[in-house]
């Protein structure tokens, strides 16, 4: 790759690495993993970097990377092994109690299945339209919308009537079925 390339690939990774983590973190909940999914796909998009230059949206093609590596590690059988103990007695205050609330929804969307779940995190959680959904996760713009009534209802089934308030207003207006 020409030095010019690099710093091209260098600039678009910096510029959106947090959103990928975050997109990465949402769909396998754990950091580890999550971080290494993000670096298995910016591994690939190196490796093909001097090549895209045909894609129409490349937040999309890498979105869908990203979600593809998570969906790898999800399927490999090692993933599902816990390292570590259960998780110690003292909860972190955070004043609000939205730790409290970001394990309640980490809980909820847990029970989902695993494309209601990935629908609803990238529609919801990262504010993507349905027809960048659909091309990240490869199906038509019917399929998400199914899959997000489906995992809205779902949620709304786990959560209650209590919507926690570290959910993002997006999703917590859809969840009180206010949208």
């Amino acid at each position: 790759m020409r030095t010019e390339q690099e710093h091209e690939y260098v600039e678009y990774v910096q510029s959106r690495l947090s959103s990928l983590r975050r997109t990465a973190y949402l769909v396998l909940g754990d950091g580890h993993r999550a971080d290494d999914a993000v670096q298995d796909a910016l591994t690939v998009l190196y490796r093909r970097w001097g090549r895209l230059t045909d894609v129409a949206s490349m937040d999309a093609y890498v979105h869908t990377m990203v979600v593809r590596a998570c969906l790898t590690y999800q399927r490999r059988s090692w993933s599902r092994v816990l390292l570590r103990g259960d998780p110690p007695d003292s909860v972190v205050e955070s004043g609000s109690g939205r730790v409290d609330d970001r394990l309640v929804i980490r809980e909820a969307l847990g029970r989902l299945p695993v494309r209601q779940r990935m629908t609803v995190i990238l529609r919801y959680l990262c504010d993507l339209p349905v027809s960048d959904v659909a091309q990240v996760l490869g199906c038509s713009e019917g399929t998400v919308k199914s899959r997000s009534h489906h995992g809205l209802r779902a949620l709304r089934a786990v959560l209650g009537e209590r919507a926690p308030a570290s959910v993002p207003a997006t999703i917590a207006a859809h969840l009180r079925g206010q949208a």
